[in-house]
């Protein structure tokens, strides 16, 4: 539907500017402040309960991101794509995961991750990632990071979905068999 009037009964995107709202209201309801967030250790904590090099956190920005959380709502409102950052403290890893709907992109800020990608077909490839280098992994590619630098490893996440369908592991991965 390209028909504005035609909407009228749909939802609003969550850019549109609230009615009743004047501008400065609207622009600062689309401010994340670094004061405002916090890490948050326990979205992939099953992950960590599994085995402990799994653990590292996220701080969400603009939506909730494909860890699962979903009660977050001290992000700016998602519509095409989420935004976060990801620490990994060193030694410690991201497990291979896969994202069957969405392109996902890790943008290095700090530290240095080997990143594995390998398909279900069994196609591999390594890279190792340090300050300001970027991957953008294709849906239907099994990603995995892994800090072999000595201090952690701060990383931007960007997910190209508003809700993006929960990533799935390797069949014969441990934690293909764990519930959330």
């Amino acid at each position: 539907m390209s028909d504005l009037s035609e909407q009228k009964g749909i939802d609003q995107p969550s850019w549109a500017r609230p009615d009743g709202s004047s501008f400065e209201q609207w622009m600062t309801s689309r401010v994340a402040r670094f004061s405002t967030r916090k890490y948050d250790w326990n979205a992939l904590k099953f992950q960590a309960d599994y085995d402990p090099k799994f653990r590292r956190a996220q701080m969400r920005y603009i939506g909730t991101g494909g860890t699962g959380v979903a009660s977050d709502m001290n992000t700016v409102p998602a519509e095409n794509f989420t935004f976060s950052t990801m620490v990994i403290p060193a030694g410690h890893e991201g497990p291979p995961h896969l994202h069957t709907d969405v392109e996902e992109v890790f943008f290095v800020l700090r530290g240095k991750l080997k990143v594995v990608l390998t398909t279900p077909e069994g196609d591999r490839f390594e890279t190792v990632l340090s300050d300001r280098d970027l991957v953008s992994v294709p849906p239907g590619v099994y990603r995995e990071e892994i800090n072999i630098g000595d201090e952690d490893a701060l990383m931007c996440v960007m997910l190209g979905a508003k809700v993006p369908v929960t990533p799935t592991y390797p069949a014969d991965h441990p934690l293909a068999k764990i519930k959330r």
